[in-house]
């Protein structure tokens, strides 16, 4: 069973959805089903239950909204990629809140060569776990915020949240 959960927040509403107490899908929708649609096939088979309170998901996102920026990183998040993706989500965690860098130096951190920028954006667009793999904190070295999954507006909002 996956369980799920959507909270307010400025931004807009926030689907929290995990499965075994690890965060399985994040995103700001208010329709948890249209996250559970993109997760890995053997997470689709398993039916979604609303919940009122999905614990420790729910509190660090209000802890974020609250100011304490690292509340999400402490939160147990998985989601299906290959090797080189994981890495990447993986440098996505490291980059702190405040902060942002280019998808050249995302793919740098990930261990991998600045001309990896292509596979960084890539492994922002599939991202299912926004916020908590922080992909509104990588933007083009053209300047601007660039694309996000949830719209522009969303990203700055957190952007500006964060002091960036």
């Amino acid at each position: 069973m996956i369980l799920t959960q959507v909270l307010s927040t400025p931004a807009g509403p926030l689907s929290l959805l995990a499965h075994d107490d690890v965060l399985v899908a994040a995103g700001f929708t208010g329709d948890p089903a249209t996250l559970h649609d993109r997760l890995a096939p053997e997470l689709r088979a398993l039916p979604l239950l609303r919940v009122d309170d999905l614990g420790d998901p729910a509190r660090a996102v209000r802890d974020y909204l609250d100011g304490d920026y690292a509340a999400l990183d402490k939160i147990a998040a998985e989601q299906p990629g290959s090797e080189r993706r994981r890495r990447l989500h993986a440098a996505l965690r490291a980059v702190p809140a405040g902060t942002t860098v280019t998808y050249a130096e995302l793919a740098e951190r990930a261990g991998l060569p600045r001309s990896a920028a292509r596979a960084a954006g890539g492994a922002c667009a599939r991202n299912l776990i926004a916020p908590f793999v922080p992909c509104h904190r990588v933007v083009p070295s053209t300047g601007g915020v660039g694309s996000y999954y949830y719209g522009p507006e969303v990203k700055r909002w957190l952007l500006r949240h964060e002091g960036v």
